[in-house]
């Protein structure tokens, strides 16, 4: 009976130790999206401010925003793309329409693609060189009246 007993321990300590790398998994996952940026867009009705996760690795960018169910106002994710070059994005595995802003290196938007379409594996081209690509909820540009040309404040852009 007792060495049936110090087994019961056993696999409750082996499951225990499960439950906290777990835990620790799911406290890193947040603490990497906890990690937000502020990001500036000056608009000609005034600066708007984003805080955004930033996705600089090719895990990060490929993963990007798929697989979310919601993205709130006010957030979004910026892809780091240096140097310059053309870039295309796509919908895959995205659950929610969003609004990509194509930024140059120079931090002036160049391209702003509204309202994609969730799931789709149509590619949404940059039209031209940019650095960075800023998505948001769906909406977004509309609403805060953010156009071609409005300029983009963050640490990834040459700010002229």
């Amino acid at each position: 009976m007792i060495s049936h007993r110090h087994q019961s321990l056993g696999l409750r300590g082996w499951l225990a130790a499960l439950a906290l790398v777990a835990l620790c998994a799911i406290a890193n996952g947040a603490a990497r999206a906890a990690s937000l940026e502020p990001l500036e867009i000056v608009t000609k009705s005034g600066v708007q401010v984003f805080s955004v996760e930033v996705a600089r690795t090719e895990e990060e960018k490929t993963t990007g925003l798929m697989y979310r169910k919601e993205l709130a106002d006010g957030k979004g994710m910026l892809f780091d793309f240096s140097p310059e070059q053309q870039v295309s994005m796509w919908m895959k595995n995205t659950y929610i329409s969003l609004d990509m802003i194509f930024i140059r290196a120079d931090g002036r938007i160049l391209r702003i693609a509204e309202n994609t379409e969730p799931m789709s594996t149509r590619i949404i081209p940059s039209n031209g060189l940019a650095k960075g690509v800023l998505e948001v909820a769906a909406g977004t540009a509309q609403k805060y009246g953010i156009r071609p040309g409005d300029r983009v404040a963050h640490p990834l852009f040459n700010s002229h």
